[in-house]
């Protein structure tokens, strides 16, 4: 059971992480726009890194919840771009 959480964390981690850098190469959209979802994400990692010294009340009520956002964010960034008829960027 712990593998199967564990390798759902990571799975949602890089889909998270792909997702936010295909909104950063989006040259279209405002800078605070490209860049939000990587700072969400990049958030939700530092917050994730309080456990390590001690602090894990943050981590839990902050970090997952940032995750959720900076994927909602970025998905919902590249379905607007596909809606404008422009191709999100690739790779």
């Amino acid at each position: 059971m712990l593998f199967a959480v564990a390798a759902f964390g990571i799975a949602l981690l890089a889909v998270t992480l792909w997702c936010s850098v295909t909104v950063l190469r989006m040259k279209d959209l405002p800078g605070w726009r490209r860049a939000f979802p990587l700072v969400c994400l990049l958030a939700a990692s530092a917050a994730s890194a309080l456990r390590a010294v001690g602090i894990p009340e943050v981590a839990g009520a902050v970090a997952f919840p940032l995750n959720l956002a900076a994927l909602v964010v970025a998905l919902s960034e590249t379905r607007a771009a596909r809606r404008r008829g422009e191709a999100p960027a690739r790779g």
